[in-house]
């Protein structure tokens, strides 16, 4: 990751907060799926932003306008990161952990534009998620 890309203070990453919302341009309330790269600072730490620029890769290769991708802080789960929930309409919500840039492209293909969890990579289904 490049230095101009790293995430070294709060402002960085309100930048990269609003440099998603403006890339991804969702009907209101209108989105199939959401996918959350959790960025607290042990997520950050571990390899976050990488994987956040992976799954927007993903979702802007796709061409889909139907996926939602957002970011959050911590979420508890510290010796998983970085993490990414998963939640699809009317299914239940995945956490995923353990992640890097291809495991989070691997994820996203069969999970969020396929519907198939993969399995080795879940921490929890469901409202634990």
């Amino acid at each position: 990751m490049s230095d101009d890309k790293k995430i070294t203070s709060v402002e960085k990453l309100r930048e990269l907060k609003s440099r998603v919302k403006r890339e991804i341009s969702l009907r209101e309330d209108g989105y199939q799926a959401c996918v959350t790269v959790h960025m607290g600072t042990c997520g950050i730490a571990s390899g976050a932003p990488e994987v956040l620029d992976a799954v927007l890769d993903e979702l802007e290769f796709s061409g889909r306008t139907d996926i939602r991708v957002t970011t959050s802080g911590c979420i508890g789960v510290c010796s998983r990161e970085p993490v990414m929930t998963v939640e699809l309409l009317d299914e239940k919500k995945v956490l995923y952990g353990d992640l890097d840039p291809d495991k989070a492209r691997q994820v996203f293909r069969d999970h969020v534009l396929e519907g198939k969890v993969v399995p080795r990579y879940v921490v929890t289904l469901g409202d634990g998620a």
